[in-house]
């Protein structure tokens, strides 16, 4: 196999001598320095030139005989393992130790038993015979057949221009111009010789191709003479050096054309003088015989690596070739020119298997392997006492960007490799350690990019650096995932962010899953607990989202109780994770426990139910205030005889409760508790504002003075009635006497208060409904916590039972209030305004009744069935207190004598028939009983006569005073008014004495207490 053309862009090189990486390894730096002005195939053909020159006496470069190998089967013996070694015998298989030391794979050919071949008809030694050219003119005239093709071992040279893509014609020239400058110094050391010096010297334009392929190829040796001389010398130059300023002019000269390089060209003779000058230069200025052309640091590096990529076969670049051995020992000859040493090819031969690695798409793990081998041997140098500065430079550069290219990877794993790469994983982690031991134990003045970064990784030993790259690579794979939805919670909906946050949450699951079944296997050689770390990376990525979630979404909504109960179960598989992995640490992983700040689910959406029950009531108190303002308790309805703030209330109230338990989320029975409570604080409000209604005292009339009859009081009564009938219309006539057909004199405030009861009535058949909503609800969880609340709800069996309590008590103050309005307000002129006015004979009560049953009828008529009865058992009260009145309280207007008492008594037996014909499912006939024995009993003193009267006010008022017996010269006291009037009671009797139209009373009453006379 011979080629014959430049192939320029298919380079081993992956790395420009600027720095800059391309291809697979475009975020690969150079870290040798940067080389202006020559590019990687200026390199590659001056590393050929120095390597051909340097090997010009071995065979196959211009030596007697072509080096070949024997089967070591055969009797061969090497050298070393890992070194390279020389073989006589021709034809035989190549067995490398080199690749045997870096388990690098042998090369598969047809012939796997033969070395590399090359098809011949002439001298193996002549360049034509190399390349595969056809034989020169003078073998073929004396041919009388055609010769044979014969197929024989490739020399070291030609495998070396196969390799480096070296045309035949570049071969060629530079054979020409080593024989040309070794006439007669053959023994003259390669070193000495200043190649391209010598190639200028003896290659003409003749030559070449074209002028301008000369013109190129005369800048290139000018350039490596100008980066070996001026720009990297291996002795620092002075500015002001007069050759070194002359040499830059000529060199900038030749950039518009080539220079002349004639013999007596006068540019030629300056050239070569400030070349040599230059490049025979020592540190102090003594005479020396080395000579520093290409010696100097970066370009040695430069055209050294340029070299060492040669042994990767041109066909499959991630393969060594078989001849690794041989081409490493030939190298070995360029030392001395390029100023390389052992320490400094192993450290050079490291990169080189890194980079190709990385280079040709990280396919190949033997080169990977290959180079973590090598890496023993470069730490092995770098413990060297002898160590030279530029050494300890190339040393940091290269292993500091290997570290950092590898770290880069695996501080991104999951982004780097999957199931099937993991292994090559595995091989990086040793190199990686590997170079950072060696440079922090060996480069001084390391400091590395963990420790810079404020502490985070404090002690930087290989399972904190493998905690590192476990936590910053789940960031990393949360962050991708992250920027693939797209989360603004501003521009999104919020259903579209509770769905991207789900999936999100499933997404962290599979990564979990995906660390703990890939990733932590590898890792746990390293990291014993890196399962748990990943898990704990996931759990704090999540809930800084979460967090960040709750902060914009502040109230309960369907959305967000999805995002937190999907959060929970996700924290539980996590925290799950975190502890299977933990459990063979020491402290059972509670440290890393500890990492993890718990979502708070739970707390969370409690919190955010009981703002929601806060929310509501303060709607609900919002209502109740516009209620205040709007309310006219008017009916809502004839069918719903009840007021609008009421059935408001209650819909808010069933609202609130159903969308209560629609909220998707465990409520506990403490939650229970705090809506329940406060659903009654509202309701108990209601209740309150309802029964502001004022109270009965307001319309009851105020007590007369007592007074004592006059012999003239009916006299007067009775002509007053007489002018009042004759001149004054009766006000209620309309009302008492409206034909046969007497209308009720219900007032609108009294219908109202109606409207009252019926409101109560309906809040407390509501409140029963939704007490059992709340009691029977299959969405309570109990709260063993709250056990003491709990028994006592259990026992009242109400959430609402307080409320039950105030509607009770406000029914009967409102039907209080109602009937004393009724009786005393809207009755006031038909019965105590008129009653016994005058005398009893000529008012008689029946008037009031019929009155009063057009009342009841219309209350029956208005207030709810339930709320019937109440209601009428009020009436009568407040119908029995105003009769009582009349009689106890009834003004100048009204006297009695003893002979009254048998009207009074039948009025009053019609006043109750009046209640009793309410029916006995509204009062009982008993209940009538009981609360009429206190006026019939004072009823029943009417009767009695005015001295009986007297000794039983005495008795009982000494009794009431605590006196006994009045004596002589005592008074009785004025016994108290106390509103409770009853047969026993001093006051009502002295009452009685007070209204007895007779001498005997008007006597006592003036003897005993001064009461002024009654006038008219």
């Amino acid at each position: 196999m011979v080629y014959h053309t430049r192939l320029p862009n298919k380079t081993h090189h992956c790395l420009d001598p600027d720095g800059s990486g391309s291809g697979p390894a475009k975020d690969l730096l150079w870290p040798f320095g940067k080389l202006d002005g020559l590019d990687r195939d200026d390199l590659r053909e001056a590393a050929y030139e120095i390597f051909f020159t340097a090997c010009r006496s071995s065979p196959g470069f211009g030596g007697r005989s072509t080096l070949t190998y024997y089967n070591p089967s055969d009797g061969g013996d090497g050298s070393g393992p890992g070194s390279p070694m020389k073989s006589p015998g021709v034809g035989m298989s190549v067995n490398s130790r080199v690749k045997r030391a870096l388990c690098l794979k042998m090369m598969k050919r047809s012939n796997p038993s033969s070395r590399r071949s090359s098809s011949c008809g002439s001298n193996p030694m002549s360049p034509s015979a190399a390349s595969g050219a056809v034989s020169s003119p003078r073998l073929v005239a004396f041919s009388t057949v055609p010769q044979p093709r014969m197929r024989r071992p490739m020399t070291a040279a030609e495998i070396a221009r196969q390799q480096m893509r070296v045309t035949e014609q570049s071969d060629n020239r530079l054979r020409k111009t080593l024989m040309r400058t070794l006439v007669g110094q053959m023994g003259r050391r390669a070193e000495t010789i200043i190649l391209p010096l010598e190639l200028l010297r003896h290659l003409k334009p003749s030559e070449f191709n074209d002028s301008h392929e000369y013109h190129l190829w005369q800048k290139r040796q000018l350039k490596v003479l100008e980066a070996g001389l001026l720009i990297q010398p291996a002795i620092p130059i002075d500015k002001t050096n007069k050759f070194a300023m002359k040499l830059r002019d000529i060199i900038q000269a030749s950039e518009m054309k080539a220079i002349d390089t004639g013999k007596n060209s006068e540019t030629m003779k300056l050239l070569c003088n400030c070349v040599m000058s230059l490049a025979w230069r020592s540190p102090d200025g003594s005479p020396t015989d080395v000579c520093h052309w290409a010696d100097g640091y970066p370009l040695n590096v430069h055209v050294y690596i340029a070299l060492l990529y040669s042994i990767f076969d041109i066909k499959d670049e991630t393969l060594v070739i078989d001849e690794v051995d041989e081409l490493l020992e030939l190298m070995k000859k360029t030392w001395s020119t390029l100023g390389i040493n052992r320490s400094m090819h192993n450290l050079c031969f490291t990169w080189v298997l890194f980079e190709q690695y990385i280079m040709t798409g990280q396919v190949e793990s033997d080169l990977l392997s290959a180079s973590l081998a090598m890496l023993t041997e470069v730490a092995s140098d770098a413990k060297k006492v002898d160590r030279e500065p530029v050494y300890v430079k190339m040393l940091a550069s290269a292993l500091t960007e290997m570290k950092r290219w590898y770290e880069k990877r695996l501080l991104d794993y999951h982004g780097n490799f999957e199931r099937g790469t993991v292994g090559i994983m595995e091989n990086i982690l040793p190199l990686v350690f590997s170079a950072t031991k060696i440079l922090e134990e060996d480069i001084p003045g390391y400091i590395s990019e963990a420790q810079l970064e404020k502490g985070e990784v404090a002690n930087d030993s290989d399972g904190n650096r493998i905690d590192h790259y476990i936590r910053s690579s789940l960031r990393n794979a949360f962050a991708k995932m992250l920027e693939e939805k797209c989360v603004n919670y501003e521009a999104l909906e919020a259903q579209e962010v509770c769905e991207v946050l789900i999936k999100l949450a499933n997404e962290t699951e599979e990564l979990a899953a995906k660390e703990k079944e890939i990733f932590s296997r590898v890792l746990k050689k390293w990291h014993p607990i890196g399962a748990g770390v990943a898990a704990v990376t996931l759990h704090s990525c999540y809930g800084t989202l979460l967090k960040q979630y709750l902060t914009g979404t502040p109230s309960l909504t369907n959305e967000t109780i999805s995002i937190l109960q999907r959060a929970g179960r996700l924290e539980k598989l996590l925290i799950q994770m975190v502890v299977e992995d933990s459990g063979e640490c020491e402290d059972g992983g509670k440290a890393i426990v500890r990492e993890m700040v718990p979502y708070e689910v739970d707390s969370i959406l409690l919190r955010l139910m009981k703002q929601w029950i806060h929310e509501r009531l303060k709607k609900g108190k919002e209502l109740f205030q516009r209620s205040k303002d709007t309310e006219t308790w008017n009916p809502k309805s004839k069918t719903e005889p009840y007021a609008h703030s009421a059935v408001d209330l209650i819909k808010f109230s069933k609202e609130t409760v159903e969308n209560f338990f629609d909220i998707p989320v465990n409520k506990s029975e403490n939650l229970i508790f705090e809506l329940a409570d406060g659903l009654e604080h509202l309701f108990k409000e209601y209740i309150t504002f309802v029964t502001s209604c004022g109270s009965k005292q307001s319309y009851l009339p105020t007590l007369p003075p007592l007074t004592r009859c006059s012999q003239n009081s009916k006299f007067l009564r009775l002509w007053k009635r007489a002018a009042c009938s004759v001149g004054v219309e009766d006000p209620n006539q309309n009302i008492i006497d409206d034909g046969n057909h007497p209308r009720p004199s219900t007032s609108r405030g009294t219908q109202r208060l109606y409207i009252r009861l019926n409101t109560l009535h309906y809040l407390q058949s509501q409140l029963h409904s939704l007490d059992k909503t709340l009691s029977l609800s299959s969405k309570v969880t109990p709260s063993p916590q709250n056990q003491i609340n709990n028994r006592s709800r259990q026992l009242s069996r109400s959430y609402f039972e307080h409320s039950r309590s105030s509607i009770q008590v406000a029914f009967e103050h409102v039907s209080e209030v109602a009937a004393y309005r009724l009786i005393f307000l809207d009755s006031n002129s038909v019965f105590y305004g008129s009653l016994y006015v005058g005398d009893v004979a000529n008012s008689r009560i029946r008037p009031a009744l019929r009155i009063l049953k057009q009342n009841l009828s219309l209350l029956c008529a208005i207030v709810t069935d339930r709320a019937q009865p109440l209601a009428l058992k009020e009436v009568m009260k407040a119908s029995f207190e105003a009769y009582l009145m009349v009689l106890l309280a009834g003004g100048s207007s009204r006297i009695f004598s003893r002979f009254d008492h048998p009207m009074i008594e039948e009025d009053f037996d019609h006043l109750k028939r009046v209640f009793y014909t309410c029916g006995e499912t509204l009062i009982a006939e008993d209940v009538v009983e009981r609360e009429a024995e206190t006026v019939e009993g004072v009823i029943a003193l009417m009767g009695q006569s005015t001295e009986q009267l007297i000794e039983d006010f005495s008795i009982v008022a000494c009794e009431a005073s605590g006196i006994g017996v009045v004596g002589v010269g005592q008074k009785l006291p004025m016994p108290p008014t106390t509103g409770k009037w009853n047969r026993s009671d001093p006051n009502t009797i002295l009452r009685i004495l007070c209204y007895r139209n007779d001498r005997a009373a008007n006597h006592f009453l003036k003897r005993t207490f001064q009461l002024a006379k009654r006038w008219g």
